[in-house]
């Protein structure tokens, strides 16, 4: 029996090729743009499934109150560790230090390379369930050795052994290779930790360090922990709570909280409000999920639509097999047989589809997403997804259609009825409704990015790059480098500074000034810049001076943005002098001499933070920023650069960076989002219109006979395309009233995430509005205009 249905719904295919590739070919794009986003989540659920232990790793992370303000941040102090190994030590398996990801450069005979990586503890092989290709997980127990990921160790050595091997590190350091480990896929938290030296050497090669040992003010540092099986992530969360604030009183004040943050939520729910875990990027699988969710719909819709339209033209074989015995139920049966059967076809096309777009969606999403040929989850679940599309999309027209009463339609009395297309009318609505309200979504997605972009940022990007200073052999060498590229005519201005341009590395507190309030907690974002650094930036000085070589005097001297004089409460700030509160070994006093426009150093849709920029006396570059010069090629310029940097630097690797480029990468994952969600609004918009399409031409086809007698009373072609068009277009006009506010409330509430955000104008709404009705023009007219001009005795002679 079932046989017999799938022949017939094969003939009713061929039968009528124009409804049918309108059916299969929207349901074939609406499951492509369900099966690419399904892979998408898939990638995102699935961020850290290499690491076995996932469900019992977590990062601590420290939540610090600062005048009624909590900030959660997972820098934390290095005495931490001590203390939760003595006192806490049952509830876990492992605890592991880390630094910051940092690149170094690495350097074996004639090839040297730049890597980012780590320094870790020796345990960090066991809890991170590394694979070792070469070397055991022990192979950081030693000082002065170093772990490369399979790739590093490939682009290092080639087809050498590197077992023993001897790697110069930062152009300073001599490392002995212990260990090859596989590369950590791309989908993982560590994927850009390329190399792992001992955390005992990072306390052997910097003072700093050494001296935070005992430092709870100091939040330098990373801790990773993997609890006990006996254990739950909340409880010893809870357990270790107060740690802090228990063992040094100092810090009493900002109310500093402990806890973990479990591995599981590190990709996807990172984001802390006042101390309080609200999510992150779960948002966006949430709303993509959404968006695919509604354009299968949309593709189901269009099935309804068709399939109950031509509900005349199947009339008579539903009274015939009725009156030959047939139950309702096997027409039931029939009508989802082929509904079942243009579903596997369209899936069949979506897959292709999705092959096919595959590489190009990858680049645009950066992702490295592969298809699933021969995972056997992937196809039980598509099965389950191929019966419920079959199961949404044919249950109505089935039902509708073998309601029909035989007697009725075979007399030829049968009427569809006066309210028999409101079901058709409310689905058309429900689509546009949809769609408009993608429309309206994806504009100010993008208009809120380029609200941000268009910021002003306080100083000149263009033309100004950046070329990292991590290695030794950069101390004492700024004065020489900046004359020598200076001389070299590449370049108009340079400075250092402690961070890059795009970011703040280091915060402070602990300072006293006069007319400071009672009470009063400040959050300092610090760098340290050498004397040329507004120059080289162009950034404004606003009151009082700039740095000087002339007075010696500046080596005590900071310059403030001018948030950071709102911050501080200052009517006067020019002469105000910093004091550091500790009272066991203060700073020396710091003196303002200036405050600088505020510049965008962090995130573009947050408000600029109150920053310090300190005088350099301590050799604490990370970057020289180079000003490049503007009358001759940018090309030439580096060229100019790169002979002078290897002229006094020929074993490092040259590397630069455009500033324009690292401030534009902060729009990088918004940017992706609203591509991603542009296009598969154009596909939903598609697929609306393939549905409205095949209606028109069918209604078309319904009202031959009445066009050509209208053309022979005098009907001009705008008179026929005016009977056709305008009861579409009022459904179109009602679906936009409709989405206008269902947008304008999730979007208003999708801004409020951003505190630097745009405004919503009535033109968005306008123009998306108009957008959808000259698409609904466009589609509709196609098919009014072809029948309006058919000749009319052609569809009259059988008359």
């Amino acid at each position: 029996m079932f046989t017999n249905y799938l022949k017939i719904a094969w003939r009713n295919l061929l039968k009528n090729k124009g409804h049918s590739t309108i059916n299969i070919g929207g349901l074939a794009l609406g499951m492509a743009v369900t099966i690419t986003i399904a892979l998408w989540i898939n990638e995102e659920l699935s961020y850290n499934d290499y690491f076995k232990n996932k469900s019992k790793i977590a990062q601590v992370v420290q939540s610090q109150t600062f005048n009624g303000q909590t900030y959660t941040n997972d820098a934390i102090p290095r005495p931490l560790e001590k203390a939760l190994r003595n006192d806490y030590n049952d509830n876990f398996e492992h605890l592991m230090m880390a630094s910051w990801t940092n690149e170094l450069y690495l350097k074996y005979e004639e090839t040297a390379i730049s890597r980012p990586g780590n320094y870790m503890q020796e345990n960090a092989p066991e809890l991170l369930n590394l694979n070792m290709l070469q070397g055991e997980k022990n192979a950081l127990t030693e000082v002065n050795v170093i772990m490369l990921s399979k790739s590093t160790a490939n682009a290092l050595f080639g087809e050498e052994n590197p077992l023993g091997k001897i790697v110069q590190v930062a152009n300073e350091h001599r490392l002995m290779v212990s260990g090859i480990y596989e590369d950590i896929p791309s989908n993982n938290t560590f994927h850009d930790t390329e190399y792992i030296i001992p955390w005992k050497n990072y306390i052997k090669t910097w003072e700093w360090v050494q001296k935070s040992a005992d430092d709870w003010g100091n939040n330098s540092f990373q801790l990773f922990v993997q609890i006990a099986d006996h254990t739950g992530m909340q409880g010893v969360s809870d357990a270790i709570k107060d740690v802090k604030k228990l063992r040094n009183e100092s810090t009493v004040e900002f109310n500093p909280q402990m806890l973990l943050l479990p591995m599981e939520d590190w990709h996807l729910r990172r984001n802390f409000e006042n101390g309080k875990q609200v999510g992150g990027r779960i948002k966006y699988v949430w709303l993509f999920g959404i968006i695919g969710a509604f354009v299968l719909l949309l593709a189901c819709i269009n099935f309804m639509n068709l399939s109950t339209a031509r509900s005349e033209k199947r009339g008579k074989e539903v009274g015939i097999r009725k009156s030959i015995g047939s139950h309702r139920s096997q027409l039931i049966y029939q009508f989802l047989s082929e509904s079942f059967l243009v579903v596997l076809l369209a899936y069949g096309v979506a897959l292709l589809i999705v092959f096919l777009s595959l590489n190009g969606f990858n680049a645009l999403a950066r992702k490295e997403i592969v298809f699933p040929w021969h995972n056997v989850y992937f196809w039980g679940a598509s099965l389950v997804f191929i019966l419920f599309t079959a199961l949404l999309a044919g249950s109505y027209p089935a039902l509708y259609l073998s309601s029909f009463k035989p007697i009725h339609v075979l007399k030829g009395t049968f009427k569809a009825g006066r309210y028999s297309g409101l079901p058709r009318k409310v689905l058309v609505v429900v689509q546009f409704t949809v769609s408009v309200a993608f429309i309206i979504g994806t504009l100010i997605v993008l208009q809120q990015i380029n609200h941000a972009k268009n910021r002003p940022v306080g100083y000149d990007k263009e033309g100004l790059i950046q070329i990292p200073t991590f290695s030794a052999d950069f101390e004492g060498k700024y004065e020489l480098m900046r004359q020598e590229f200076m001389n070299s005519n590449a370049i108009v201005e340079m400075s250092s500074s402690s961070s890059p341009v795009t970011s703040i590395w280091s915060n402070r507190s602990g300072y006293d000034w006069e007319g400071k309030p009672e009470g009063f907690q400040e959050d300092l974002a610090w760098t340290y810049v050498s004397v040329d650094y507004a120059k080289s930036l162009n950034l404004k000085i606003v009151q009082g001076r700039d740095f000087s070589r002339e007075f010696p005097s500046d080596s005590g001297a900071i310059l403030i943005n001018q948030t950071a004089v709102k911050y501080l409460g200052l009517s006067d700030p020019i002469g105000l002098v910093l004091r550091d509160t500790d009272k066991d070994d203060p700073a020396p006093p710091l003196t303002i001499i200036g405050v600088v426009e505020d510049m965008v150093t962090q995130s573009p849709y947050e408000p600029i933070k109150q920053g310090i920029y300190a005088f350099d006396s301590y050799g604490n570059s990370s970057y020289y920023n180079l000003r490049l010069n503007p009358d001759q090629s940018t090309s030439k310029s580096i060229a100019q650069i790169e002979r002078v940097f290897k002229t006094h630097f020929p074993d490092i690797p040259f590397q630069y960076n455009f500033i324009d480029e690292e401030y534009g990468a902060k729009f990088a994952s918004e940017e992706r989002i609203g591509h991603l969600a542009g296009i598969f609004t154009a596909l939903a918009i598609l697929i609306s219109c393939l549905g409205l399409f095949g209606l028109t031409s069918f209604v078309a086809e319904q009202r031959t006979k009445e066009i050509g007698v209208r053309k022979v009373l005098g009907a001009t072609i705008f008179n026929v395309w005016n009977m056709l068009s305008k009861d579409f277009l009022k459904l179109i006009i009602i679906s936009c009233f409709m989405a206008v506010p269902i947008a304008y409330y999730v979007m208003n509430g999708w801004l409020q995430e951003y505190p630097y955000r745009v405004i919503l104008k009535w033109w968005i709404f306008a123009l998306a509005l108009l957008g959808a009705m000259l698409v609904t023009l466009i589609t509709v007219s196609f098919q009014a205009i072809k029948a309006a001009r058919a000749n009319p005795i052609k569809s009259l002679r059988t008359e």
